[in-house]
């Protein structure tokens, strides 16, 4: 019996290691590649979008960074929509040179809600096509000074939806901050920057992205609504063939949860918008994969699939011991056991090898002090490791959206300071 569950469990490994192959090939592109730049013949009108809960501490910074592009003002107009506040967001936000809009609605909460809603606005107040492409921001991000710029580029050369560079506030503050910063930094250049040079769709990560108005209108307005708005918006458009561009030049900088509840809070609404996506797009993607044999819908469902699978292996093996025999139990528990061990030390060493990479390619976008750089490598696997209760958790648990508290209040140079 012993033998035959190593066999399996043998078996499942490989399979594993087999599906996730082809990302091997992103990092090797990540690391010898140079990324795909363009050079744009228009300038193209633009509205910056913010929704924001009561982000009075944070939002003026965003709107400054917005109004200070190296891109003509008078093609940039920024809309906050001030989403069930009960601070002043909308007074705060009206001062610093934003259009605001308040929404009051207690029973569709979230995100996409607010989006479709400032959306709404937009059109009957300026109609549906005085701007050429919307940018999406959350209240807490800060924009390089040529971020409008540099995603102009992309934009003019027939990309309708394009994301960026995704960098973080306050990386240097803990372990957890640093683990999304590692994380993020990964995924720009590791998996969307590899991407855009392969010709593969990329991927829309929260925020920082800009979209097409033809893209919009084809679905009036926003109607992503599931916890995880943006991957749902990214895999609805892969599934309609649209293509995601990246823009490397286009820099901007994203506020982390410091707490531990914080984060746990906010990724087991991730976990959980995973699943959503999942079982709600994941027999459209296997179509496009096997009849059309779309290698962006592949990519997208291996993107979804990592959470479900060790969850999923996770609760067959502990039916499995529940209900097997006193025999057949040792044996399972031995196989678990060996399984158990080999799958930390692995995991333990692809994370801080992961991490080495992209701090070592990323070290001058890193922005706290070389010992930090070295110690949030050790710390990088850990923080990952938390994401196996998360992930099991959100199977069962009922979860709704709850806002992240923003605090810090910095602008580019500030944290380049650091």
């Amino acid at each position: 019996m012993g033998s035959t569950l190593d066999t399996i469990i043998e078996c499942i490994l490989r399979v594993f290691v087999l599906l996730y192959l082809y990302q091997t090939v992103y990092i090797l592109v990540g690391l010898f590649c140079k990324p795909k730049r363009f050079i744009a013949k228009n300038q193209h009108r633009y509205a910056v979008l913010i929704s924001a809960r009561n982000e009075s501490a944070v939002i003026t910074n965003l709107i400054e960074s917005v109004k200070n592009q190296n891109y003509p003002s008078d093609l940039i107009e920024v809309f906050v929509v001030a989403d069930n506040c009960t601070d002043d967001t909308a007074a705060v936000a009206k001062e610093a040179g934003a259009l605001v809009y308040e929404r009051f609605n207690q029973e569709q909460r979230g995100k996409g809600y607010a989006l479709n809603y400032l959306l709404g606005r937009i059109k009957q107040d300026f109609g549906p096509d005085y701007f050429e492409g919307f940018f999406v921001f959350d209240a807490d991000n800060i924009l390089e000074k040529d971020y409008i710029t540099q995603m102009n580029t992309v934009f003019d050369n027939g990309y309708s939806l394009v994301t960026s560079y995704r960098n973080s506030k306050n990386y240097s503050d803990n372990w957890i901050t640093s683990g999304y910063g590692l994380w993020f930094l990964r995924e720009a250049r590791y998996l969307n920057n590899s991407r855009m040079i392969l010709g593969a769709s990329c991927v829309v990560s929260g925020t920082g992205f800009l979209v097409h108005k033809d893209i919009l209108k084809r679905s009036n307005g926003w109607n992503c609504f599931l916890l995880t708005e943006d991957i749902q918006f990214s895999t609805e458009n892969i599934i309609r063939g649209d293509k995601i561009g990246y823009c490397a030049d286009a820099m901007f900088y994203d506020e982390q949860p410091v707490r531990f509840m914080d984060s746990w809070n906010q990724r087991l609404r991730w976990s959980k918008g995973f699943y959503q996506v999942f079982f709600r797009y994941g027999k459209d993607l296997l179509k496009k994969i096997f009849l059309e044999f779309k290698f962006s819908c592949y990519d997208m469902f291996m993107t979804l699939m990592p959470g479900l699978l060790v969850t999923a292996m996770i609760i067959l093996a502990g039916g499995t011991m529940l209900f097997a025999g006193e025999s057949t139990s040792k044996a399972l528990i031995e196989a678990l056991s060996s399984l158990a061990v080999y799958s930390v030390v692995a995991s333990y060493i692809s994370f801080f090898v992961m991490g080495l990479l992209t701090t070592i390619s990323e070290w001058k976008n890193i922005y706290c002090t070389s010992g930090k750089k070295i110690f949030y490598l050790f710390t990088f696997p850990l923080f990952m490791f938390t994401y196996l209760p998360i992930s099991v958790i959100a199977v069962f648990k009922k979860i709704n959206w709850k806002p992240i508290p923003h605090s810090v209040v910095v602008t580019a140079n500030q944290i380049k300071g650091r």
